[in-house]
């Protein structure tokens, strides 16, 4: 395995049906990154090993440290030893300002709510935006989603996300966590300078508090997801004017927030 191959193959024994046989599989990769922000170590990352400039970007920009990519001087990223190197071209003192080093890592499980407070609220508003959709292109947009990632009709072991208009997907990214998927989004929009309060996010994973404040900072008005979204989400929701919507699976959907940007027929 190279040190960004972003799956391996592995020869397992599967049963069906009590038959057994042995067969190579393709396993997605567990990579951490550790960011060091003007020299000072910022935080690990448990990630997919693709796409980590975008990564690495859009997750500065999540937690506060940026906020827009002509803020970032420099990065280098060395794959083999697993570490990103970025120079601002303001000295800020994360570790004092923000929190101290942490591990973030690629478990769905636990949120990184306990430290991300004083950041959102320096970087949170409500959304602007005109966009409507209607439950027909949630369907849609769901479907080509589930479609497009390679990754995940290979191995089953990721999250996907796209940024999106109602007509289709303009980009998308993979990752084993479902953070850094939107992460990556982030990171493009801000390196490529792409409008966002125009556009849809739509997600593979729950619909989680932190979740629900990445969307509202990458600006995108329209959440789409095919999981369940939590109440603390919701109450972001409605606070953040986001239209959260959730269970798109066959051709059924909530519409849990901001019913106004889903057009009816």
């Amino acid at each position: 395995m190279s040190d960004l191959d972003s799956t391996i193959k592995r020869r397992v024994l599967k049963i069906t049906d009590l038959t057994a046989s042995w067969e190579e599989d393709e396993i997605v990769t567990e990579y951490p990154l550790t960011l060091f922000v003007n020299d000072q170590e910022f935080a690990t990352i448990v990630c997919t090993p693709s796409d980590l400039e975008e990564m690495v970007i859009g997750f500065l920009a999540s937690e506060g440290a940026i906020r827009s990519h002509s803020e970032i001087k420099h990065i280098s990223i060395d794959t083999a030893q697993g570490f990103a190197y970025i120079e601002l071209h303001e000295q800020t003192l994360l570790s004092q300002q923000f929190y101290s080093k942490r591990r973030i890592t690629s478990c769905c499980g636990k949120s990184r709510q306990s430290f991300y407070f004083f950041s959102d609220a320096r970087t949170t508003k409500p959304v602007e935006s005109n966009t409507v959709v209607t439950p027909a292109q949630c369907i849609d947009l769901m479907s080509k989603l589930q479609a497009s990632s390679a990754m995940h009709r290979s191995t089953g072991g990721v999250h996907n996300a796209a940024l999106c208009t109602p007509e289709g997907i303009l980009l998308g990214y993979s990752d084993i966590g479902r953070h850094n998927a939107l992460d990556k989004i982030f990171g493009h929009c801000l390196k490529e300078g792409i409008a966002t309060n125009d556009k849809i996010l739509v997600f593979s994973g729950r619909i989680s508090s932190e979740v629900l404040l990445k969307s509202a900072k990458i600006g995108a008005g329209i959440l789409i997801s095919k999981s369940a979204p939590t109440e603390l989400a919701l109450n972001l929701a409605e606070e953040l004017a986001i239209t959260a919507i959730g269970f798109v699976r066959g051709n059924k959907l909530n519409v849990y927030t901001h019913h106004e940007r889903v057009q009816l027929p």
